[in-house]
């Protein structure tokens, strides 16, 4: 009767020499460390460039899923009205404060109601609740000019399909819709220092840091 541990070791032998024999297991085996996850690019930064440059992506959308990732984009309004309450405010300033970080960037606010009244009446009180958040981030120094347009579907796009009083219908959402026409910083090339401006600062910020202390004298 075979020993068990001589088993063990015949079984072992054949799974290495099989996964050598497919050039999987045998090669990576062989390789420096990291090389199973290297991809041989630039990072991100480069990748969306290169294929924005390509149309392969859009700037747009993925622009958008930044700004969507980084702040929220929709506020809610009480019934029949344009009021930014205190939590509507608080999350208008987080859009401002996103929106002034990237001055190339343009954006639409679109209106929205619930179910409740006419459509007439609700498209004219998704309008003014649009135009009431365009105004209050006009207030925090975000040029007009910038703020492309003013939409209402009034309550043709619900999130929740109820012909009674919803306040999660009652909404504005803020979306990036392009980039300002002609604006120096859009240029080919740039699209990556845009998009992650702020590892690009930090990144700087390491520098001047690291640069500063080597100037230093030693004590």
């Amino acid at each position: 009767m075979r020993h068990p541990y001589k088993v063990f070791l015949t079984a072992a032998s054949l799974i290495a020499l099989t996964a050598c024999s497919d050039g999987t297991f045998g090669d990576s085996w062989y390789k420096e460390a990291g090389a199973e996850i290297d991809e041989g690019s630039f990072g991100n930064p480069t990748m969306n460039n290169t294929m924005v440059q390509n149309g392969d992506l859009s700037y747009v959308v993925n622009l958008n899923q930044r700004f969507a990732n980084d702040v929220p984009t929709m506020i809610n309004f009480a019934f029949d009205s344009t009021v930014l309450d205190g939590e509507a405010r608080a999350i208008l300033m987080k859009q401002a404060n996103w929106i002034r970080q990237f001055p190339e960037v343009r954006f639409k606010v679109f209106g929205h109601t619930d179910l409740v009244g006419s459509a007439e009446y609700n498209k004219a009180l998704g309008l003014r609740r649009a135009q009431a958040v365009v105004s209050f981030l006009s207030s925090q120094g975000i040029s007009r000019s910038r703020l492309e347009a003013v939409v209402s579907f009034g309550k043709t796009q619900p999130l929740i399909a109820t012909t009674e009083r919803e306040r999660r219908n009652r909404r504005t959402v803020t979306e990036v819709t392009g980039f300002v026409k002609n604006h120096p910083t859009i240029l080919h090339g740039k699209y990556g220092a845009v998009i992650f401006r702020d590892y690009v600062k930090s990144a700087g910020e390491v520098q001047k840091t690291g640069q500063s202390e080597l100037a230093q004298p030693e004590g």
